[in-house]
C-alpha cells in the first residue's frame, strides 16, 4: 500500500486541509511535526507562540489517535533520513510564505525531484496567494485598497472549505519520534499560567471561537471593533497563524451568517476587509522579504531614532503613567494578546511620543503575543512608524488621553488591566495628574508609588517627533 509524509506546519487541523486530503486520498500517512529552530533562526518563535504551540500539537496529536511524529533539528536533513529509512512515496505540505521557509521548502523540493519522489504543496492559509496578484505592469501592489479591490476581489473568490478526511491510515515512528514535551516548548518558570483562561486551544476551539464571534461580536463590527471592552472582535488571529482554522473556512461561515443575518452584511464587509489586511501583510512580506529588518521607505533610514532604556522598560511592563497605553501593555502580558485599536495606541507612543525604534516594539510583540507572525508584525509595525507601505502618515500621533476617553469611555477595559486605578472616576481615569489631590486620596492613588506619574509630556514629545519627522530626506 502506498504512503506518504504529511508535513504540518502552520495548518494544525484536519478539516480544510488540503495536504492532509490529499493524501488521504492515497494510502498510508505518515504524518509529522519538525520543530526547525535550525533555519528559522532569528525568526523562531517568541515564548507566547511556543506555549501556544506545545498545546496545538497536543490537540492535534489526540485527534491523530496519538500518531503524530515529532522531531527537532533541521527540517532538510529530517526528512531526508525518513525517506532514507521508510517506504515512502510522496511528500505532501502546505505552503507558507516567511522567506526562510520559502528557502527551505524550494530546496527540499528539489532533492525529492531528484530522488523521483512525488512532493506536492497547497494554500491553506490564504485566501489569494502573493505570487498570484500583480499589477497591470506585472510588479506588486504597494497601497491596500487597490490591492485588495482590484487584485484580490476581481480575481479569484475564495474556494469553499474542503471536509475532514473520512478516513485516516495514520503510521507511527516508534524509533525516531519523540514526545511533544520533549520539545521543552514550555518555560521552567510558568508565566504562562494568567493566560491559559481566555483561549481553548485547538481545531475545536477556534470554531467555538468563530461561532461566538457570528452569535456576539459580527453585528456592529464596523464601529464596535474600536472599543476594547466589547465584543465585537473576532480574537481568531492566533487561530488563523497556527491553522487550527484556515481563513476559507472563517469567510465562508461568515457569507452563511449573513444569509440568516441580513442585518450583518455591512459589518461582515468590514470583517472582509480586515482578513484582506492580513493577506496584505503576507503579500509584502513575500514581494519584499526584508520587511521584518528593513523599513519600507528608505527614507526612515535616516530617522533620529532615540535610545531609552528607562522608558523602554516602562513601556514593557505597563508603567508609562498613561493608563489607556499601560492597560495595553499589561493585557498583553497577561493574555498573550491585544486589542487592535490599543495596539495601535501603545505602538505610536513607543515610536512617536518616546522616538524608540519600532524594531523593539517588533521584538516584544514578537515574544508576548499568542498570534505573532511575521508578516503582520513586520507590516503592522512598520505602518505605525509611518515607514511602511500604505502607513499611516508619520504627523498621525495618537493621543493616548483622548483615545481613552473616545474608545473606554466608561473605563471598563482600563480598569480591569489596572486594578489600582479602579476607584477613580472617569473624568480624572486618563489622566490621572490632573485629579485633585483630595479625589486621588479617596481612590487610592498616590501617583508615583502606587501608579506612576507621566514619562514624557505629550506636548513636548509630539512636537519633537514632527521636528524629527520633518528632518528627514523628501
Amino acid at each position: 500500500m502506498p504512503s506518504s509524509i504529511v508535513w504540518f506546519r502552520q495548518d494544525l487541523r484536519l478539516s480544510d486541509n488540503p495536504g492532509l486530503y490529499e493524501a488521504s486520498q492515497n494510502g498510508e500517512i505518515f504524518p509529522i511535526y519538525i520543530l526547525d529552530d535550525v533555519n528559522s533562526s532569528s525568526f523562531k518563535m517568541g515564548g507566547a507562540s511556543r506555549w501556544w504551540l506545545h498545546n496545538s500539537l497536543k490537540k492535534l496529536n489526540a485527534t491523530l489517535n496519538n500518531k503524530l511524529n515529532v522531531y527537532q533539528g533541521d527540517s532538510k536533513e529530517i526528512i531526508i533520513k525518513l525517506l532514507q529509512e521508510l517506504d515512502i512515496n510522496a511528500v505532501y505540505w502546505n505552503r507558507c510564505y516567511e522567506p526562510w521557509r520559502i528557502r527551505v521548502d524550494s530546496e527540499i523540493k528539489a532533492i525529492l525531484k531528484k530522488m523521483g519522489l512525488d512532493c506536492k504543496s497547497f494554500n491553506a492559509s490564504l485566501l489569494w496567494e502573493p505570487m498570484n496578484i500583480l499589477k497591470n505592469d506585472n510588479t506588486p501592489y504597494k497601497v491596500f485598497t487597490p490591492f485588495f479591490q482590484k487584485g484580490c476581489m476581481k480575481g479569484m473568490i475564495p474556494h469553499q472549505p474542503l471536509p475532514k478526511p473520512q478516513k485516516l491510515n495514520l503510521i507511527k515512528d516508534a524509533k525516531n519520534s519523540i514526545e511533544i514535551d520533549d520539545l521543552k516548548l514550555l518555560d521552567s518558570i510558568p508565566w504562562y499560567v494568567s493566560m491559559k483562561p481566555y483561549w481553548d486551544i485547538g481545531e475545536e476551539g477556534a470554531r467555538a471561537r468563530l461561532n461566538e464571534f457570528l452569535e456576539k461580536g459580527l453585528r456592529n463590527y464596523k464601529e464596535g471593533r474600536n472599543y476594547p471592552a466589547k465584543e465585537h472582535v473576532s480574537r481568531l488571529s492566533p487561530y488563523l497563524h497556527f491553522g487550527e482554522i484556515s481563513p476559507h473556512q472563517v469567510w465562508f461561515a461568515v457569507q452563511d451568517h449573513c444569509v440568516d443575518d441580513p442585518m450583518s452584511l455591512g459589518d461582515a464587509a468590514c470583517f472582509f476587509s480586515e482578513l484582506g489586511w492580513r493577506e496584505f501583510s503576507y503579500y509584502l512580506l513575500y514581494h519584499f522579504p526584508d520587511l521584518p529588518q528593513k523599513n519600507f521607505q528608505n527614507k526612515f533610514n535616516h530617522f533620529p531614532w532615540l535610545t531609552d532604556s528607562e522608558a523602554l522598560k516602562a513601556w514593557k511592563t505597563g508603567r508609562t503613567g498613561y493608563p489607556i497605553v499601560d492597560a495595553g501593555m499589561r493585557e498583553l502580558w497577561q493574555t498573550g494578546y491585544m486589542h487592535n485599536r490599543v495596539r495601535m495606541i501603545v505602538g505610536s507612543f513607543l515610536v512617536k511620543n518616546l522616538l524608540i525604534h519600532w524594531h523593539h516594539g517588533e521584538e516584544w510583540f514578537w515574544d508576548c503575543l499568542v498570534d505573532a507572525d511575521l508578516a503582520n508584525n513586520s507590516a503592522s509595525w512598520q505602518w505605525i512608524a509611518g515607514s511602511g507601505a500604505d502607513a499611516a502618515p508619520y504627523f498621525r500621533i495618537f493621543n493616548p488621553i483622548t483615545q481613552g476617553e473616545k474608545f473606554d469611555p466608561e473605563g471598563d477595559y482600563t480598569r480591569k488591566f489596572i486594578p489600582e486605578l479602579s476607584h477613580l472616576p472617569n473624568r480624572y481615569l486618563f489622566q490621572p495628574w490632573e485629579a485633585p489631590e483630595s479625589i486621588l486620596k479617596e481612590a487610592g492613588v498616590e501617583l508615583g508609588a502606587t501608579y506612576p506619574k507621566p514619562i514624557i509630556d505629550l506636548a513636548f514629545s509630539r512636537k519633537r517627533a514632527l521636528e524629527a519627522f520633518k528632518s528627514l530626506p523628501k
